[in-house]
């Protein structure tokens, strides 16, 4: 892998996003951040484990990435109240229903509060005691009437998502739990009044577009899930709004020579998993497990040894606030 930084494509794009220039401190050629979707206080006796077991869950696994490699940082993508059970439609005949279907739960939900992040106060301390977890927004309750149960942004007004969020908000603030100015919609979806929404509220970043499939080229643009049409590799600012994207454009399933590509076009490598593994049946391939965590621990042994200093080691928060303290 070569440590020389290829220049990054002229400024364009999808309705108008340009690249973010300068978001690169002087002497790093390439960046790498590793997120995590889903991170809620549910435990192994719930549903489903999402970081309340603690070190004995997911985030122990994310906890000894962390010791092994420390210039690694990781987002974690939480839920202020996370309500969602099943990610897969269980009332059948409801689904049938033409117009009905789209107004009610299809799945069975948790009670609001439940997960709510002032609630769990162990799982808010052990968050707060790691330097280098940086957390941000995943959505209030993750789940949504119809069929795209986890999608919890479709058609909502923007004054509809900004009470939303301020709730979200309101929650994070409530359980003291400190949280960079940024969201990765659940779904990846990121409706224009959701984005706007967002700007509302003054959060500054969004990590909507996940790409792990396009080809890796200085220009290549987004074409898979959330928005399409942005910079694969680099973070960009969003038309009208002042928000940053940033693209997730690997995960488990890549392979090394992928992570190699995008540092050697001075990209930004954006590693994702998924607190999740098995969600009622429902396997995640970028699950965090000991499979997933053994491979990211020689992926960055890897990379740590191919570029050295020249890589940043580097969250979403840190490049939008880099960013805006240049605008």
């Amino acid at each position: 892998m070569s440590m020389a930084a290829a220049s990054p494509p002229n400024a364009g794009g999808n309705g108008g996003a340009r690249l973010a220039s300068g978001w690169l401190p002087e002497g790093k050629t390439a960046a790498v951040i590793f997120t995590i979707d889903d991170v809620h206080p549910g435990k192994s006796t719930d549903a489903y484990e999402a970081g309340g077991d603690l070190g004995d869950g997911v985030l122990g696994h994310v906890e000894r990435l962390l010791a092994r490699h420390p210039k690694l940082h990781v987002t974690l993508f939480t839920t202020a109240d996370w309500r969602e059970i099943s990610p897969s439609v269980e009332r059948t005949w409801l689904a049938k229903i033409p117009l009905v279907r789209d107004r009610v739960m299809l799945s069975r939900t948790l009670p609001r509060g439940t997960m709510a992040l002032d609630r769990h106060p162990d799982f808010v301390r052990y968050l707060r005691q790691h330097p280098r977890m940086e957390v941000a927004l995943h959505g209030l309750h993750h789940i949504h009437p119809g069929r795209a149960i986890h999608v919890e942004f479709q058609e909502q007004s923007r004054r509809t998502c900004a009470r939303t969020l301020r709730e979200a908000l309101r929650i994070f603030d409530a359980a003291g739990l400190p949280h960079a100015r940024g969201m990765c919609p659940p779904g990846w979806n990121a409706p224009p009044a959701l984005l706007a929404a967002m700007a509302d509220v003054g959060l500054r970043f969004v990590a909507s577009a996940r790409d792990i499939k396009t080809p890796i080229t200085r220009d290549a643009r987004t074409n898979m899930s959330g928005l399409t049409g942005l910079p694969l590799l680099y973070p960009a600012w969003l038309p009208g709004d002042p928000l940053v994207h940033v693209t997730t454009n690997f995960q488990a399933t890549s392979p090394i020579e992928r992570a190699a590509q995008i540092l050697d076009l001075g990209g930004l490598l954006a590693i994702k998993g998924h607190a999740i593994k098995n969600a009622m049946g429902y396997l995640a391939l970028d699950g965090i497990d000991g499979v997933y965590a053994n491979f990211l621990d020689l992926l960055f042994a890897e990379l740590d040894r191919r570029h050295g200093d020249a890589l940043w080691w580097t969250t979403p928060g840190q490049i939008t606030d880099r960013l805006f303290a240049q605008r």
